[in-house]
Order: C-alpha cells, then sequence, then structure tokens
C-alpha cells in the first residue's frame, strides 16, 4: 500500500503505522495522528468548493487522487462531504500538512499537484482557485517563482518560457544548467512518484510533467548551441 492509501486509511478510522518509503527524499516517517489525514482530505475537499461549486468531475478528481480501499471508501466519501460545505479553515490545514512534511518538499509538490488535478476537472481553473492554489503554496514554503513553474507544469501555461519550467534563471551558466536539469528530473522522475506511492492517475500526470522537464531542457540547449545531448 502506497504513502498516499496510508494516509488515506488513517482518515478513514485507522491510527499508528510506520510509512517505509524506498525514495531518498521521502524518509520514512511515524503517522500517529489521525487529524493529520484528516486535513489532508480536507485540504483536496475544500479545493473542489473553492470556486462556490462542487462538480461531479472534482468529485472523480478527487477520488482519483485521495483513493482508498472499499473497506475506507464510505469514511473517506463522509469526510469529503463534511469538509466540501465551505472554503473556511483551509489555511490551518495547510499549515498542519506543512509542519509535516517541512523537510519534504518532494510531497509538498505532490500534494499541490493533487489540488490542481482537482481544480482543473472541469476545464476551468477559476480566480478563485487560482487564489486558493497561490495561498496553499505560500504556506507551503514555495517561493512565487516556484509556484509558478509548478503550475506551468500543470496548466500548460507559459510554454515559451523553458527557463520556468526548469525553476531557473535567464542567466545561468551552462554547467549549472545541467545540475539543474538533473536535480528537476531526478525529483519528478515517474520511478519517484510511484516510490512516493501516488495514485495511478497522478503518476500519469507525473510521466507528462517529466515530458516537459526534458522538453525545456531541449529547448534552452538548442538556444544555446549546445551539443552535449541530455543527460538521463
Amino acid at each position: 500500500m502506497g504513502l498516499w492509501r496510508k494516509f488515506t486509511q488513517v482518515a478513514a478510522g485507522a491510527a499508528g503505522f510506520f510509512v517505509e518509503s524506498d525514495d531518498e527524499h521521502t524518509p520514512g516517517q511515524r503517522i500517529d495522528d489521525a487529524g493529520f489525514a484528516s486535513a489532508l482530505i480536507a485540504l483536496g475537499a475544500k479545493m473542489a468548493k473553492a470556486d462556490g461549486l462542487v462538480t461531479a468531475e472534482e468529485i472523480t478528481a478527487f477520488r482519483e487522487v485521495f483513493s482508498a480501499d472499499k473497506g475506507a471508501q464510505n469514511d473517506v466519501a463522509r469526510l469529503f462531504n463534511l469538509f466540501r460545505q465551505t472554503t473556511l479553515g483551509y489555511e490551518s490545514y495547510a499549515r498542519r500538512i506543512a509542519r509535516k512534511f517541512r523537510c519534504c518538499p518532494s510531497i509538498l509538490e505532490d500534494i499541490l499537484d493533487g489540488l490542481f488535478h482537482i481544480a482543473r476537472a472541469d476545464g476551468l481553473v477559476t480566480d478563485d482557485e487560482e487564489a486558493f492554489l497561490r495561498r496553499v503554496s505560500d504556506i507551503f514554503g514555495f517561493s512565487p517563482r516556484e509556484y509558478r513553474r509548478i503550475r506551468a507544469s500543470r496548466l500548460g501555461q507559459e510554454p515559451d518560457d523553458p527557463y520556468l519550467i526548469l525553476g531557473i534563471d535567464h542567466t545561468i551558466r551552462d554547467e549549472d544548467l545541467q545540475k539543474a536539469y538533473r536535480r528537476m528530473a531526478s525529483a519528478n522522475h515517474p520511478d519517484r512518484i510511484i516510490a512516493r506511492g501516488l495514485p495511478a492517475e497522478m503518476q500519469n500526470l507525473a510521466s507528462k510533467k517529466m515530458a516537459m522537464i526534458n522538453l525545456a531542457y531541449e529547448k534552452i540547449r538548442k538556444e544555446r548551441g549546445m551539443d552535449t545531448p541530455p543527460a538521463h
């Protein structure tokens, strides 16, 4: 059972297990607080409510992100219906999650990716949803530029700026460019996503994100006349 599903199981009533991970960026940790896992579900439910209307598409997207075993699905649905009533309190839930994973930004980015998946499920990310996502990003500790990078990788905006996709400045040196690419590729490789326990839908999105990273690196290489092929 992956990390994400274990969180969901805790929210549904389990407690006190150890989350193991083979990902060097995601250390194993004790999850003793069912309230934390509930905060994760609350944040997803309140994301669906951010534009004032919870659509069928957003409910489906929530289920894709917060997958649960059959035995827990009714409890997760109950929590979702409770938290979807209002967006009030979402910042406190985001802070609880941020404190839990302050040393694991890759997991915080996974969670933000999941919120983007819910927000865009009905085909439109509204200003209210955008404000919700930006505020959660701030609470998670991401800089404005990091938020723009995550947003671009999820919504496909600003496709003409490959530097934004890689989260780097236009003045970066060639040797540092390659290092930055390798860091970004390593953190977002689909194998790492699988190791962090995200559900299949999020793994598919991760593959698309990886493709955007590779394309951005290739564009910059061509602009700079770099002959070395992309590192893998």
